[in-house]
């Protein structure tokens, strides 16, 4: 008996086997093509995305053929995919939530900026769903708009995965489409009047545990029941056991996201976070702060790929250790502007401080160091919105492994960095939906059990060098907004 977690992120697919005590028993990986149309325009191939899904299934099905009792899906957010139900096919690529296309569209709205935002707990943003789904109908048109379907990625998988007979999605991908009433828990009239949307091409909301339908389109899986559907950093927060009020993580991947679960208290926040759907410990919803980071671990690929410092990103760690730091020299990778808790769109990368004697390993730590300072101003917005200083940071995804930059981040937030035994947060959080819909676990004590911890760190830098850091990254920020 087995779980399959789908976890479709912005540079890949990774299907994963869980059994009954959380372990992974195997798990296929496939990246995605990125596709840069034209400066600041990120899309993706959605049959691409769907290939990579029947890949990494038929990989472990096939050394792995044993029974599959459930089927849990979390997926990158606010990625806007919009196709024809008649024929099942895209009538574009995805817009990604990292595209900034729509910055003058939003400008189309801003009247109703203060309205959206107090219905949504989201800013009017092109990082959110609404104006990429109002760009797509407006410069990709078809024969019968009536036929027309969107989804974020979760309702794309999950109407191939069922043949085209689920057009659903769960409340908090919802929550990330500016088209939701998170007070209310429903698609808002209001909102779909504001950006002219059709409640035709709206998936039903379902909670993230619920019956999704069954598996047709993939043999090896054909029958077995889909038993959740959740966005990647609330499947991650509930795979981390964040179950209740004042718990955070941060899920280190293409970019940052920290989540605290605030439970039943709707935050507006003051300092340039998002209130959000989160997923309590019976699975249902719940409220949440977020802070979104939009180059966290990809600032790792623009060192491989465009800028050939080093030739895979587990050689960073290495790298920086030969700068005793990084000499003054900070990098502010808003390379597809600032999110949280800047929120400047425009912004454009930089590179400050350097000097004659900067070197390749001063730019490569520096790279490193600006994932942990743009997780700190994440931090600090959160703890002055909620009142409450966390104990620790719980944290997860790829870029955990990198030990340099977990000891700097302690040392910035000045509270301990936990990182628990299975960094794989987002495909559990699925897992963990999927088997307690399904009965493979009781309760959340019972997964909370299944949690280990395998270390942690705590702050060594003195209070006048973090001062020291602290200022000179503050002040990279503020020369990169005024540029």
């Amino acid at each position: 008996m087995s779980i399959l977690a789908i976890d479709q992120g912005t540079t890949g697919t990774r299907s994963v086997l869980y059994d009954s005590g959380g372990n992974i028993i195997a798990d296929s990986y496939r990246e995605i093509s990125q596709i840069y149309p034209q400066e600041g325009w990120v899309e993706h191939d959605p049959v691409e995305i769907w290939k990579t899904v029947v890949d990494t299934v038929a990989e472990l099905k096939a050394a792995f053929p044993g029974e599959v009792t459930a089927v849990g899906i979390a997926n990158q957010r606010e990625t806007a995919i919009v196709w024809d139900k008649t024929t099942g096919s895209p009538i574009c690529n995805a817009i990604v939530w990292q595209c900034r296309r729509t910055n003058d569209l939003c400008s189309r709205y801003a009247a109703e900026a203060e309205m959206i935002t107090e219905k949504t707990g989201l800013p009017l943003d092109p990082y959110f769903s609404a104006t990429k789904i109002r760009w797509i109908l407006e410069h990709c048109p078809v024969d019968n708009p009536e036929n027309l379907l969107f989804g974020t990625v979760d309702s794309w998988l999950l109407w191939n995965l069922t043949g085209g007979k689920v057009h659903a999605t769960d409340y908090t991908n919802a929550s990330r489409t500016l088209l939701y009433n998170i007070r209310e828990k429903k698609w808002d009239d209001d909102l779909l009047e504001v950006f002219g949307m059709p409640r035709s091409l709206l998936p039903e909301v379902k909670n993230p545990m619920d019956d999704f339908g069954t598996v047709e389109s993939i043999s090896e899986l054909r029958g077995v029941p889909i038993r959740a559907v959740a966005g990647d950093q609330q499947s991650a927060l509930f795979g981390q056991c964040c179950f209740t009020q004042g718990k955070v993580k941060n899920t280190y991947g293409t970019g940052c996201f920290m989540v605290m679960n605030t439970g039943d208290r709707f935050i507006r926040s003051k300092n340039g976070l998002l209130t959000t759907l989160a997923i309590d410990a019976a699975g249902k919803p719940c409220y949440a702060l977020e802070g979104s980071v939009f180059i966290g671990g990809a600032v790792m690929q623009w060192l491989r790929d465009e800028m050939g410092l080093i030739e895979h990103a587990a050689e960073s760690e290495a790298i920086a250790k030969e700068a005793a730091s990084s000499a003054g020299v900070y990098i502010v990778p808003a390379f597809t502007g600032l999110g949280a808790p800047h929120w400047h769109a425009d912004a454009k990368g930089s590179i400050v401080g350097l000097t004659r004697g900067a070197n390749k390993n001063h730019i490569v730590r520096a790279a490193l160091e600006s994932i942990a300072y743009q997780s700190y101003d994440v931090f600090l917005a959160m703890v002055a919105d909620s009142g409450v200083l966390p104990e620790s940071l719980i944290v997860d995804g790829g870029a955990v492994e990198n030990s340099l930059l977990m000891q700097f981040q302690a040392d910035m937030l000045g509270v301990a960095v936990h990182k628990p035994h299975n960094t794989e947060s987002t495909s559990l959080g699925a897992a963990f939906l999927a088997g307690l819909r399904s009965g493979v676990w009781g309760s959340a004590d019972e997964l909370q059990s299944l949690r280990h911890l395998q270390c942690s760190y705590e702050p060594e830098m003195d209070e006048e060098r973090r001062g020291e850091c602290l200022e000179g990254w503050n002040r990279a920020v503020r020369q990169t907004l005024a540029g």
